[in-house]
């Protein structure tokens, strides 16, 4: 029987690292898009916002303000979901 080579051996934190990845694929890249997303979602409802409040075309910054809410509120609803315990976890 060969033994393992010490060296090549995980230490615990590397173990549940790979183990938690394991879990929940590509979670760091997820959440890298929705904090991506939300960002954009919230420089377009600030324009938005303020275009609305200057009274400037109003029949289609309003439409578009209420769609980078709802994106930015979808994006957040995302990441709380993502950080929620798994079951069995």
């Amino acid at each position: 029987m060969v033994e393992p080579n010490p060296k090549t051996r995980l230490s615990p934190e590397q173990y549940a690292q790979l183990k938690a990845e394991m879990v929940t694929p590509y979670r760091g890249l997820r959440q890298f898009i929705y904090l991506g997303c939300a960002a954009s979602g919230s420089i377009g409802a600030f324009v938005f916002f303020f275009q609305v409040l200057a009274g400037r075309n109003i029949d289609n910054a309003l439409p578009n303000l209420a769609l980078q809410v709802g994106i930015v509120a979808l994006m957040v609803f995302l990441w709380r979901w993502e950080q929620r315990p798994k079951a069995g976890s």
